[in-house]
């Protein structure tokens, strides 16, 4: 069954418009809208913003930083098992949809958030981050199992730029229902906020409906059995054991944590930046997001252009000091124009070092595996882990200096290290043989 799904355009598209589907939480909830609202609704009249959560005061930024990180410290600690358990019982499908149902359900939730609801507001962002982050574990893992390695970059890319796309599309429809609420029958824009989480849920939910009908339940055609619990167990522990062996592969990873902690911490905390530090009114933020979002599109492409010619390691590189470039730059940023610009950077390889690195890590795995979702599963707890150090060390350093722009100053360092084990991959053009590397 395998064999015929490889190459199958049906099967690939299906599964490309999971991101499609999904992105548009990364978007409205993670890096925009919600941020932005969030912002204002718990701005308080002293001059700390300070907030009561749970009977504990903290800064509302602050707060937002360490939720974030919460929420993907939660996803780390569970998806090894519960991957090991989606390759063992062939229930990796049955997984995603799980998480993708929790997500998107938790969006509908934010929609009863006003800001004097704190908990409410911050338990279902948490859940629909959980959700997120649990769904893109199983979804990652079918990559290497409907595309052959010489494709890998094209498809992965191709699977960012749909969720690219999607999100901005809905994006526009909800700034013009924040900008002009009157035009939708609203009563202001913090009701349009609030129903942008709404729509956001079900755009997820909805088009979610393609990958699920279409993606195979069962590719291996492994024995579902009622023990599949303990077998997840020895799975994973059995993949960790070959992760051990295979230098080329946890090198990268080492790799992709630190550079992750840079990347993931800027895509979710940059509005909260412009707002704090440049004092960018919501809509400014919103567009500065657009493009991040637009450009991201077409730098997708590019850099799997740019792999094509020249190897990933060599873009990897590239983007890494980019990066560099990037946090050094958001130090000396004062005005719109320029956070503008830094935006534009910004978007050119966020969207290249995404999809490179999902597209990399495919080629790293055994081709002789069936165990795709627990490899994944390491590259997924990589990535949640340095966003739960990234986002936490940036609400930290906040916290002792007051300044978000030493914290922006200081992701620079995360780069630099994430280069530095880089240097040392060998990347493989088409896949690792079974043979340890």
């Amino acid at each position: 069954m395998l064999a015929s799904l490889k190459n199958t355009k049906k099967v690939q598209n299906a599964w490309a418009m999971y991101d499609w589907a999904n992105s548009v939480y990364s978007l409205v909830i993670t890096s925009t809208i919600f941020p932005v609202y969030f912002n204002s609704v718990t701005k308080g009249l002293n001059a700390n913003d300070t907030v009561d959560f749970f009977g504990f005061e903290i800064v509302n930024t602050v707060l937002y930083s360490y939720s974030i990180s919460f929420s993907f410290l939660i996803i780390a600690l569970i998806s090894p098992i519960l991957s090991g358990i989606a390759d063992a019982s062939g229930k990796k499908l049955q997984f995603m949809k799980f998480f993708a149902y929790l997500g998107s359900l938790s969006c509908i939730a934010l929609f009863f958030f006003d800001g004097n609801n704190l908990e409410w507001g911050i338990c279902f962002s948490v859940l629909a981050s959980v959700g997120y982050a649990g769904s893109i574990v199983f979804y990652n893992a079918y990559l290497p199992e409907i595309t052959t390695p010489d494709k890998y970059d094209l498809l992965s890319a191709k699977g960012f730029a749909l969720g690219y796309i999607g999100s901005v599309i809905l994006l526009v429809i909800n700034l013009l229902m924040i900008q002009f609420p009157s035009w939708f029958m609203l009563s202001d824009d913090g009701m349009a906020a609030r129903l942008s989480f709404l729509i956001t849920g079900l755009w997820w939910a909805g088009f979610s409906q393609i990958p699920f009908r279409v993606l195979p339940h069962n590719p291996f055609g492994k024995d579902i059995k009622k023990e599949f619990l303990l077998k997840g167990y020895h799975e994973i522990r059995k993949v960790w054991n070959e992760v051990k062996q295979i230098t080329v592969m946890y090198r990268f990873l080492a790799s992709f944590f630190f550079y992750s902690m840079g990347v993931q911490t800027v895509m979710y905390l940059a509005a909260t930046f412009g707002d704090k530090e440049l004092g960018l009114p919501g809509d400014q933020l919103i567009m500065t997001i657009l493009i991040i979002q637009i450009v991201a599109i077409a730098g997708s492409y590019f850099f799997a252009f740019i792999s094509k010619k020249f190897g990933n390691k060599q873009s990897l590189v590239i983007m890494v000091l980019i990066w560099v470039g990037i946090c050094a730059g958001a130090y000396y940023v004062y005005s719109v124009y320029e956070f503008f610009a830094l935006a534009f950077v910004v978007g050119l390889v966020m969207g290249g070092i995404q999809s490179l690195s999902r597209s990399t890590f495919s080629k790293l795995i055994p081709r002789s595996s069936t165990d795709h979702a627990s490899y994944f599963s390491f590259y997924d707890v990589t990535e949640k882990l340095a966003i739960v150090l990234g986002t936490f060390s940036y609400g930290f350093i906040e916290q002792i200096t007051g300044s978000m722009r030493n914290s922006a100053l200081s992701l620079g360092i995360f780069f630099l290290v994430g280069l530095g084990f880089l240097l040392l991959v060998t990347i493989p053009k088409k896949g690792l043989d079974t043979e340890r590397a």
